[in-house]
């Protein structure tokens, strides 16, 4: 298919991650080993599961690997709502704009390569 790194919404998302990754850091040392290692893991599989499926020889397992990175977005977007209402973090609503970015451009991205079907 296409070298994923040239794909806007994988760009986006490895930025989403950086982003993530620092919010992280400011959790308390009792969220090292449960909330902060699942939002690490959703937010990674976003585009570790956009470059597997630009890797992949059928636009229907491309699709289907974008809808995994788009489900994982929601994963992340609930788990941070969750650190925010336990009080964790405050103030992320440029990450949650991010989230809602990367999850647009998914959805077009989706879209398009369905129309080649």
């Amino acid at each position: 298919m296409n070298d994923y790194k040239d794909l806007k919404v994988w760009q986006e998302a490895i930025n989403l991650v950086e982003e993530v990754y620092q919010i992280i850091n400011s959790f308390p040392k009792n969220e090292t080993y449960a909330l902060a290692d699942q939002l690490k893991r959703a937010v990674v599989s976003i585009p570790s599961n956009i470059s597997e499926g630009a890797s992949r020889n059928t636009l229907k397992e491309y699709i289907q690997f974008l809808y995994i990175a788009l489900g994982s977005s929601s994963e992340v977007e609930t788990q941070l709502i969750i650190a925010e209402r336990l009080g964790h973090i405050e103030n992320i609503d440029s990450t949650f704009e991010q989230i809602t970015k990367v999850r647009k451009m998914l959805n077009k991205l989706i879209n398009t390569l369905k129309q080649k079907l």
